[in-house]
C-alpha cells in the first residue's frame, strides 16, 4: 500500500472550456500567500518562449483564488483557484455542457475525427468509447498545465520560506545543444528567463531561433532537454525503506506526467551509464559549517544531488526530454477517419512549433510540487511556525552532531 502523501493537488478543466480549476491540500496555516507577487508570475513565465503558437497571444493567464486564503496567510485548508480561459468565449457551443441543439450546425461543434500519431486522441477514443477526438484532446492538451503551475507557485512559496529555491534552464531544441557555464547563475531565472529560448549559451540560442524558424517554415515541429535545479534542500528529504517513498522515484514520475515528457533524468542520468564508476561517484569530504549537508560536502554532482532516494544537501538536479509537439501544419502524418477507418491524414489544431522553454517552468512546478510534500513530510506541522521549529531544531542537530562519540547497540 502507498503511503499517504501530505501535499496534494488536483486539476480540472479542458483546453477551451471556461477554465481550469486547480486544487491544493496540506498546506500549512500561516504561509503569506499574494497570487499577484507569488502566482501570477509563475503562470506569465509558463506562457513565454520562442516557438509558442498565437494561443499564447490570446491569453493572459491569472490566478483568481477561491478558498484557503485570509487577509494574505493561508489557512491550513484547502486552496482552490481557477484559471479563466479567455478564448472560451470563441468556443461557447463547441464546449457546452449541453446537449447539441438538433437543428444547430454540426461544424459548430467541431469536431475531430483524424487522430494524430503521438497524441493522446486515439487512445482515448478506444478507451472511453467516444468518437470525437475533442472528448480526449481537450483534456490531454498541454493547456492543463496552467493550473499545474498554479499549485507549484504556492509550494514553492513554502519552500523559499526555508531557503529552497528553484530555476531551469534550456539545454538543448533540437539538434542544437547548448554549452554549460562550470557554475550556473547565482540567479538562475534572472538569467535563464532574459532568453527568448531560456538557456545559457547565447550562441546556442541564435542557433536555436534559427532551427524553430526552420521548422515553422516546414510546417513541422521541434523537442529538446532542459534541466530543473533546486538549491538549498537539506539533507534526508525522500527515504531508502520502500519504492514509493524514494524521492528520485517520485520526482521521475511527476516529471514523466508532463504533457510530451518522454525521459527524465537524475544529475547526470544517462551518462552515468556511460562512465566508469570512479568518474560518476561523488567523493565526500567533511566540512564542519555545511548544516544542511550534515556536515559533509561533495567534490562534484554527478547523483544530482539524491542517493537512495534521500536529497545528500547537494543541488538537485532533474532533466526532462520533451518530445516534438505532435501537431504539424504542414508535414501531416499518416492516419486513420474515425468515421468510416478510410486512410487519412491527421488533423491539425492550433499548436506551437517548440513550447520546451514553457516546459521547464512546469518542470519547475512540479519539482517543488514533490519537494514541498517531502519536505513537509519530513518536517510536518499543522502551522509555518511549527514546521519553522521543526526544521531550524533539525538543522541544529546536524550543526552539533559528534563525531566518534556514539556506541553502536
Amino acid at each position: 500500500m502507498s503511503f499517504l502523501r501530505v501535499l496534494s493537488f488536483h486539476t480540472a478543466g479542458e483546453s477551451h472550456g471556461k477554465g481550469l480549476t486547480a486544487l491544493l491540500e496540506g498546506m500549512p496555516a500561516g504561509l503569506s500567500l499574494e497570487m499577484e507577487r507569488d502566482v501570477d508570475p509563475e503562470l506569465k513565465r509558463r506562457q513565454g518562449g520562442y516557438g509558442r503558437g498565437r494561443r499564447m497571444q490570446i491569453e493572459s493567464d491569472r490566478a483568481e483564488l477561491l478558498s484557503g486564503v485570509r487577509l494574505g496567510e493561508t489557512l491550513g485548508s484547502p486552496l482552490s483557484m481557477i484559471v479563466w480561459n479567455r478564448d472560451w468565449e470563441n468556443w461557447t457551443t463547441a464546449m457546452s455542457h449541453l446537449p447539441p441543439d438538433p437543428e444547430g450546425n454540426p461544424k459548430a461543434l467541431r469536431p475531430m475525427y483524424l487522430p494524430r500519431p503521438g497524441h493522446a486522441d486515439l487512445v482515448g477514443v478506444l478507451k472511453y468509447d467516444r468518437r470525437d477526438t475533442r472528448d480526449i484532446l481537450e483534456r490531454a492538451s498541454a493547456r492543463e498545465t496552467a493550473a499545474r503551475v498554479a499549485c507549484g507557485a504556492v509550494a514553492r512559496r513554502l519552500l523559499a520560506e526555508f531557503g529552497i529555491t528553484i530555476g531551469s534552464f534550456v539545454r538543448s531544441i533540437g539538434p542544437v545543444i547548448a554549452e554549460e557555464p562550470l557554475e550556473l547563475p547565482e540567479d538562475l531565472n534572472a538569467v535563464s528567463d532574459a532568453s527568448p529560448v531560456r538557456t545559457l549559451d547565447p550562441e546556442a540560442a541564435e542557433q536555436m531561433i534559427e532551427a524553430i524558424d526552420q521548422a515553422r517554415e516546414d510546417g513541422d515541429t521541434l523537442g529538446g532537454i532542459f534541466d530543473v535545479v533546486a538549491r538549498g534542500v537539506p539533507v534526508g528529504l525522500g527515504s531508502h525503506i520502500s519504492w514509493d517513498r524514494k524521492l528520485d522515484g517520485r520526482l521521475a514520475g511527476a516529471m514523466m506526467s508532463i504533457q510530451a515528457i518522454k525521459g527524465v533524468e537524475i544529475g547526470l542520468g544517462f551518462e552515468g551509464a556511460r562512465r566508469e564508476g570512479s568518474r560518476v561517484h561523488d567523493a565526500i569530504h567533511r566540512e564542519d559549517a555545511e548544516s544542511r549537508t550534515g556536515g559533509f560536502l561533495r567534490s562534484s554532482n554527478g547523483a544530482g544531488g539524491l542517493e537512495g532516494g534521500v536529497t545528500t544537501g547537494a543541488p538537485l538536479v532533474v532533466s526532462g526530454a520533451m518530445k516534438p509537439i505532435s501537431t504539424l501544419l504542414k508535414r501531416r502524418l499518416p492516419s486513420v477517419d474515425l468515421r468510416d477507418g478510410s486512410p487519412t491524414e491527421a488533423a491539425t489544431e492550433r499548436s506551437d512549433v517548440c513550447a520546451v522553454p514553457a516546459a521547464a517552468v512546469v518542470g519547475e512546478a512540479m519539482v517543488a510540487l514533490v519537494l514541498a510534500d517531502a519536505f513537509l513530510e519530513k518536517f510536518g506541522g499543522d502551522s509555518i511556525t511549527e514546521i519553522r521549529r521543526n526544521f531550524d531544531a533539525y538543522l541544529a542537530y546536524l550543526s552539533e552532531r559528534g563525531w566518534g562519540e556514539r556506541e553502536d547497540h
